[in-house]
């Protein structure tokens, strides 16, 4: 009678990680050749419609214009992004706190959530400007971080309450069988299941960051901010320079997101949706 070792406890081969790295750019495939599509179209719609470059510049002038243009560009980028990146902190950090003691407390959360809701349909571009009269008339970073921590709060408030809110009665039952309190419930019951949905929210915020800080910019910022420097340019009809803003923009706020992701990944990665 013969008998094979389990999968499980098999070594693993030296091309191991070789072989998840390449697993991870066939997955990206797909959004590459999109892109490429995309780029393409866009390149050719320009050139055959004849549409002017006030209207939409080529890709290929935007790209000119970035590696023209890249030092003060991709120092204006950092500039926002640190911005971006404290209004993520402050707002997806204030949500996951507030959204524990909203899920411990239920009818606490249920009297609060109307107000956040409605402070969350008011849009960003009419709270900018009283955000930023708030904080030496926008000239500093803070009022940039408050209107990105106002952006990304909600999302993360939902989705990380939903996800306490969310947990199988049977496992409650269990806990409370073990004599298990709320806090030992949220330790090991709430919080785990949680988890997926705290990062769905953060994936949310990374781009709601990045808009916030761009956007609170064009009402008053320091001259070396990314949406000061698209503004300005597109004042003077310098479109293609305005685009190649936007495309920093877009960088910077994806490296954010992948950065979320992998964070995600090693978090999550007992789970069997994510270690696939």
């Amino acid at each position: 009678m013969s008998s094979t070792a389990p999968v499980a406890v098999q070594p693993v081969p030296r091309g191991g990680l070789g072989k998840l790295v390449g697993h991870r750019l066939i997955d990206w495939l797909p959004a590459v050749i999109v892109l490429v599509g995309i780029v393409g179209l866009w390149q050719g719609l320009i050139v055959w419609l004849d549409v002017q470059q006030f209207l939409l510049p080529k890709p290929t002038a935007i790209a000119s214009a970035f590696w023209t243009d890249k030092q003060e560009l991709l120092h204006a980028g950092w500039y926002t992004f640190q911005e971006a990146l404290g209004g993520f902190a402050l707002g997806s950090g204030t949500a996951i706190v507030l959204a524990v003691v909203l899920a411990r407390w239920r009818r606490l959360g249920a009297a609060l959530m109307p107000y956040f809701i409605a402070a969350n349909a008011i849009p960003i571009i009419a709270f900018a400007p009283i955000t930023n009269q708030w904080f030496d008339g926008g000239l500093t970073k803070s009022s940039k971080i408050v209107i990105a921590a106002i952006l990304c709060f909600f999302p993360v408030l939902v989705n990380t309450l939903r996800g306490l809110t969310s947990v199988r009665p049977q496992d409650l039952e269990l806990m409370r069988s073990y004599a298990g309190g709320q806090t030992a419930i949220f330790r090991r019951v709430r919080i785990p299941n949680a988890l997926p949905f705290i990062f769905t929210g953060l994936k949310v915020a990374t781009v709601l960051a990045m808009i916030g800080a761009v956007v609170g910019e064009y009402f008053g910022g320091a001259l070396n901010a990314l949406g000061v420097l698209i503004l300005a340019r597109s004042r003077i009809f310098l479109f293609t320079q305005a685009w190649a803003g936007v495309f920093v923009a877009c960088l910077f706020g994806l490296g954010l997101y992948i950065a979320v992701a992998l964070v995600e990944r090693i978090a999550l990665r007992w789970m069997p949706s994510t270690s696939e």
